[in-house]
């Protein structure tokens, strides 16, 4: 959740909230307040919240500390499953961090919220805050990133949600589609997915609580932090290169190539994934395709966790393929900047992809993505096939391993590292021009 406020200079500070959760670690020049909260779960009906502030570039990052709901495993959830409080624990994040603006009694102009566990801040705007001076004529706006995950929220504990009569009917509460039908802007981050959201088939039962916002939901898309992902300056990597100097990228294969037991010199594409194993990435894609790849020439290496039963799959082709196959289950950022670098060919054959930064990322680092035509995937890669000018990598349109091989089958390593993915080059006016029309529409 994050804030602009207005004050007397033209560009007041952005404020970002986020839940203090186990494995942060708070620098020792960060500031703390304490703020009183309306806590449902409370027996005097409130808790003491620490409001933990940290400078950051070009923002203010402050964590809600709030131990009983973030001090645990998992942000939300465990292999077990969802935390079964969850509704409360985010209800908490954003009443903590709206209890915070009052206090602070500096009017905000938006206040901007992303999926469903930012959402119930837009409904205790409408419950709570309309009357307030700081917050009462603040614009909300949502950001839709996985329409997939709705916070549902039976009605046995819509209670937790420290919500007044009238939210919710007699099933319960679906969090994020209230927050839609409340906010003063919904986007989603790509104007291809903003369309695909408006058809059941990839609405995911909120199509049409988006057709009714059609006057005020957009589409823009993502960008990545150019400076975070640079391989001109990657630590991570076996050497470094960029644009006019590509020499380093080959010395990022053969190290990839040894780091997973590949013969460097064996000819042939290595084709990188990184991500969730899940459906919705086209994982099992990816798995039901490997031996298909693998008879046309092409290495393969996975770098992800989630389905146990793609993971049993992917482990499988490794097993019968070991020299030219390999998975990864676990989560290491290391690697995965290593994957981005030294493939020649990067997956992403996802089925439902609102925006997707992953493939922005391997054309950072010069690896063409062999994407689905979905979503951002749409937006941002260009089949080299069909504009060998303009080709920024591979697309295919239909949900299945041998449109994923056959597409593998066609791509070379391509254009993609010149193009600006940064945000200031693309989103940043999107949404400067989004808080605009939500201001204007809230007052």
């Amino acid at each position: 959740m994050s804030r602009r406020r207005r004050d007397a200079r033209v560009d007041a500070p952005v404020d970002v909230f986020l839940p203090r959760y186990r494995s942060i670690a708070v620098p020792a020049d960060a500031v703390t307040t304490a703020v009183r909260v309306p806590d449902p779960a409370s027996s005097d009906g409130a808790s003491d919240v620490d409001i933990v502030s940290v400078k950051a570039d070009g923002y203010r990052l402050r964590l809600v500390d709030l131990p009983a709901a973030f001090d645990r495993d998992g942000y939300y959830g465990t292999l077990a499953g969802d935390h079964p409080d969850n509704a409360w624990r985010f209800g908490m994040l954003c009443r903590s961090a709206l209890e915070t603006m009052r206090v602070e009694a500096r009017p905000v102009d938006v206040v901007h919220v992303h999926d469903w566990q930012g959402a119930p801040a837009v409904l205790y705007r409408d419950a709570w805050y309309w009357g307030d001076f700081t917050l009462g004529r603040t614009a909300f706006v949502l950001t839709l990133h996985n329409p997939a995950y709705h916070g549902w929220t039976h009605a046995s504990d819509v209670w937790t949600l420290g919500l007044p009569g009238g939210f919710g009917d007699a099933y319960g509460l679906d969090i994020l589609r209230t927050g839609i039908q409340r906010a003063d802007m919904v986007n989603t981050v790509s104007p291809t997915f903003a369309r695909e959201a408006r058809t059941p088939e990839m609405g995911k039962g909120l199509d049409w609580a988006l057709a009714g916002r059609v006057d005020r939901f957009i589409g823009i898309l993502n960008g990545i932090d150019t400076a975070q992902w640079d391989p001109a300056t990657d630590a991570a990597l076996a050497a470094t290169y960029g644009p006019g100097a590509m020499a380093g990228k080959a010395a990022c294969r053969s190290a990839l190539a040894r780091e997973l037991g590949f013969d460097p010199d064996a000819p042939g594409p290595i084709a990188g994934a990184v991500g969730r194993l899940d459906p919705q990435k086209g994982f099992d894609l990816v798995a039901d395709a490997a031996d298909a790849m693998v008879a046309a020439g092409t290495r393969l290496v996975v770098l992800g966790s989630g389905d146990p039963e793609i993971g049993d799959r992917l482990r499988e082709a490794a097993a019968a393929h070991p020299d030219r196959v390999a998975v990864r289950e676990t989560f290491d950022r290391d690697l995965a900047r290593r994957i981005y670098a030294g493939s020649d060919l990067f997956l992403m054959p996802s089925r439902f992809e609102p925006s997707g930064q992953s493939q922005m990322i391997a054309m950072r680092y010069g690896t063409p993505p062999v994407v689905r035509a979905t979503g951002g995937l749409a937006d941002s890669v260009v089949d080299a096939d069909v504009s060998p000018d303009l080709g920024t990598g591979w697309t295919f349109v239909e949900e299945s391993a041998a449109a994923l091989a056959a597409t593998v089958a066609r791509a070379v390593v391509a254009h993609g590292m010149a193009h600006d993915w940064s945000w200031e080059a693309g989103p940043v006016a999107g949404y400067l021009d989004m808080y605009r029309r939500a201001i204007a529409a809230r007052r």
